[in-house]
């Protein structure tokens, strides 16, 4: 990635798996600039500089700088001028402002990969697929998307190498209907199933049993690995009621 993190980390990216595995590093780094660095990417966009865009950057990491010189540029541009409207709204508007940007910017990344490596109809699919199948910037900032349910008396924490259970009640819905393959097999892929695929909110990534901590927001019910949020398993046995960084932020600013 070069200095206006236009350039793409994945060069020889061929497949929508590898394209999808680019948008998810993007989008991580994105959420992480919008909830839990809020305050600095706050700071960072100071109206008194020049036009400003937020990258999401495929290895989950972020950055606010000047778009790309070349025109046209390596890859579709975000939003420009993100710092000029922050000191004209409240900031919960414009962070959310910058969110719905971030999707449009996300996508137009994802699908310029596709036409530059002639995907067909199918790998299109596949690939809209994977990206639907993870909540928008926007949900997760805005804390709008679709909540995961609690396992029965965890408190909103799991234990580590504990996998998340639905927890049923009256108003549950009816069972899903399987799965599309190509759905399935990315399911797969991520360490999931096809009828448990939780999805961590900061990262995108599906939960597998392999031991890694999970915690649960006590207000959103979202899910989040440990490393994500920075909780640890000793950590959380201390927290009686747990609010993930995107439900914290938005309290706060309430």
């Amino acid at each position: 990635m070069d200095e206006s993190g236009s350039a793409p980390i994945f060069p020889n990216v061929r497949t929508p798996e590898d394209v999808f595995r680019d948008f998810r590093g993007r989008r991580a780094g994105i959420i992480k600039a919008l909830t839990t660095d809020v305050e600095k990417f706050y700071k960072m966009c100071d109206p008194e500089k020049e036009n400003l865009c937020l990258y999401g950057l495929s290895n989950e990491t972020w950055e606010v700088t000047l778009p790309a010189e070349e025109v046209p540029p390596e890859l579709p541009e975000p939003a420009l001028g993100i710092n000029f409207a922050r000191d004209g709204m409240a900031e919960k508007d414009w962070l959310t402002l910058v969110a719905v940007h971030s999707d449009a910017w996300l996508i137009a990344v994802a699908f310029y990969f596709g036409a530059r490596f002639g995907f067909d109809k199918d790998a299109r699919r596949r690939l809209f697929m994977m990206i639907s199948n993870l909540p928008t910037v926007y949900e997760v900032v805005t804390g709008s998307g679709k909540k995961q349910s609690k396992p029965p008396n965890s408190n909103g924490k799991s234990k580590s190498g504990s996998k998340p259970s639905k927890k049923p009640n009256s108003n549950s819905k009816p069972a899903k209907q399987p799965l599309p393959k190509q759905e399935e097999q990315m399911v797969k892929e991520e360490g999931g199933d096809k009828d448990q695929a939780y999805l961590c909110g900061t990262c995108g990534r599906s939960y597998s049993n392999n031991g890694e901590f999970w915690i649960g927001c006590d207000i959103c019910e979202n899910w989040y690995h440990g490393e994500c949020v920075r909780i640890t398993p000793a950590k959380a046995e201390h927290i009686k009621q747990y609010k993930c960084p995107a439900c914290s932020t938005k309290r706060s600013r309430d």
